[in-house]
C-alpha cells in the first residue's frame, strides 16, 4: 500500500505494454486486435498510471470511460485532411523558446514535456513525451528574461507536458522566479494529476505551492468517474492550501457527450471546490477523428445546463480556433431581436421576455485622459498605452479605425495590377 501511494512508484510502474494491461484487467485481446493496438503504439505510445487503469470496469472495458482515454486504438491512426500536428499554431506565436504569446496580457509557458499519462486525445502529441524537446534550464530562463522584458504579461500559464511533474524544487524555483516580477500579477498552472495520478499532491507540495499567494491551478477531469474518493483527497488538499481551482474538459465522443453525464461531471466538481472553466471542442490533432463531436452536441449540453444548474456550475464552451485565432466561446443565442429601445430575450424554459433600454443613456467618450474622467479610474500610464485589437478598436472611442480588412484581398491585388499596366 505504502508503494502504490508514493507517486515516484507509480511513475516508474506507468504500463506501456499490452500484455500488462491484458493481465492486470483480467481480459484477452485477439491476435488481429493485438497488432492493431501495437501498430498504434509505434506512433502514439501507451503510458498509463496503475492508479488510473484501476478504475477501468474490466466487465465493460471497451464501452469504459477511462479505458478509452488512456488505451490506444487503430483509429488514431485515421488521419483526416483537416487534422494538423499543431492545430493551434502554437510554434509560430512563440517569440522564445517554450513561451507562446497569443493574447496581449498572457502567455502560456511550456515547462515541461512529460506526463504522467499518455492521453489519447491530447492536442500536443507532437510533443509530449519527446526526449528532444524537453526545456531544459536555459530554455526556461529564456522564458522567464521573455517575461521580465515584456511588461504587457500580466497572466503567466505554466503548462506542458505536465508542471506537476518537475520534482519540488525545480518547480518552486520557476514559481519564485516569475512572482517575482513586479508586472506579473497572476500565475496559473495546467495539470492532470489529481485526475491520473493523485498522490502527487504531496504535502511537500502543498508547502511550496503555498508560498504564492496569486496562484490559480486548472484540473482536467472529463468524466464523473474520474472523481473517486482519492482524486477528491487530493483536491481538497489543494482547495485547504488556498488556491482557487478551475477545470478545463474536452467533449470527447462516447465518452461525456452527454447532457447528463456533463451536469453529473460539474455538479461534482462544485461540490469539491473546482469551477468548471471550459468546456472544449476537441482540437484538429493528428488521430483525433474518433473523439470529435459535432458543435450542435456542445451546444445541446450547453442548453442542458444553462439555467437548469447553478450559473458558477456552467463552463464555457469554447472552440480553440485552428491557425491560432484562440478561443472563441460557442453558446446558444439567448437574444432573439433588438430595436432602438428594447431588447428580445429568450431564458432556457423558452420564456420570451423583452428588456427596455434607458430613455436617455449618453456613455463618458473615453479619450483615454484618465486624469479628466469623470469615472475616477486612475490607470497607469503603461495601460493607457495599450491599442485595442480586433473588434474592440472598432467599437473604442478612441482609434480611427471604422474597418478590419483582411489581407490578400482579391480586389486588392486586381486594383494593383490595374495600376501596374496603367504605369
Amino acid at each position: 500500500m505504502e508503494k502504490w501511494t508514493d507517486w515516484r512508484w507509480q511513475i516508474k510502474n506507468t504500463i506501456r505494454k499490452v500484455e500488462t494491461v491484458e493481465k492486470i484487467l483480467g481480459i484477452k485481446f485477439s491476435d488481429e486486435k493485438r497488432d492493431e493496438i501495437k501498430k498504434t503504439i509505434e506512433k502514439f505510445p501507451m503510458a498509463i498510471t496503475p492508479y488510473y487503469l484501476s478504475l477501468i470496469d474490466s466487465d465493460d472495458y471497451e464501452n469504459d470511460p477511462v479505458f478509452k482515454q488512456c488505451f490506444p486504438s487503430i483509429k488514431e491512426l485515421t488521419i483526416s485532411p483537416f487534422d494538423m500536428a499543431d492545430p493551434l499554431s502554437e510554434d509560430k506565436d512563440s517569440p522564445v523558446h517554450g513561451i507562446t504569446h497569443r493574447y496581449p496580457d498572457r502567455v502560456l509557458f511550456h515547462v515541461s514535456n512529460v506526463c504522467s499519462m499518455y492521453c489519447r486525445f491530447c492536442t500536443r502529441k507532437r510533443k509530449v513525451g519527446d526526449v528532444d524537446s524537453i526545456p531544459s534550464k536555459d530554455m526556461i530562463l529564456e522564458g522567464i528574461e521573455y517575461i521580465k522584458n515584456t511588461p504587457t504579461v500580466r497572466d503567466v500559464l505554466l503548462s506542458g507536458g505536465d508542471p506537476f511533474l518537475l520534482p519540488d524544487e525545480q518547480l518552486d524555483w520557476i514559481l519564485e522566479q516569475i512572482t517575482q516580477i513586479p508586472h506579473v500579477e497572476v500565475v496559473r498552472i495546467g495539470t492532470r494529476t489529481p485526475v491520473v495520478l493523485p498522490y502527487r499532491i504531496t504535502d511537500n507540495l502543498i508547502k511550496v505551492l503555498k508560498k504564492y499567494d496569486n496562484l490559480w491551478i486548472n484540473t482536467h477531469y472529463n468524466h464523473p468517474r474520474e472523481l473517486t474518493k482519492t482524486s477528491r483527497n487530493a483536491l481538497k488538499k489543494l482547495a485547504n492550501a488556498g488556491i482557487p481551482l478551475g477545470n478545463q474538459s474536452v467533449l470527447l465522443r462516447d465518452i461525456n457527450d452527454c447532457p447528463r453525464i456533463m451536469k453529473k461531471l460539474v455538479h461534482k466538481l462544485v461540490a469539491n471546490r473546482v469551477r468548471p472553466y471550459y468546456l472544449y471542442q476537441c482540437d484538429l490533432s493528428e488521430g483525433l477523428e474518433h473523439f470529435r463531436t459535432n458543435v450542435g452536441k456542445g451546444i445541446e449540453i450547453m442548453e442542458s445546463l444553462r439555467g437548469h444548474t447553478s450559473g458558477f456550475a456552467v463552463p464555457t464552451y469554447v472552440i480553440d480556433a485552428p491557425g491560432g485565432g484562440g478561443k472563441i466561446p460557442i453558446m446558444p443565442n439567448y437574444l432573439i431581436s433588438w430595436s432602438t429601445d428594447k431588447v428580445v430575450l429568450r431564458n432556457y424554459e423558452g420564456v420570451i421576455t423583452t428588456y427596455k433600454m434607458p430613455d436617455s443613456y449618453e456613455h463618458t467618450v473615453c479619450d483615454l485622459n484618465c486624469e479628466e474622467c469623470n469615472l475616477q479610474l486612475k490607470l497607469d500610464n503603461d495601460e493607457a498605452d495599450l491599442k485595442p485589437i480586433g473588434i474592440s478598436r472598432l467599437l473604442c472611442d478612441y482609434d480611427d479605425d471604422i474597418t478590419l480588412v483582411p489581407e490578400d484581398l482579391e480586389r486588392d491585388q486586381r486594383n494593383k495590377d490595374v495600376e501596374e499596366l496603367e504605369v
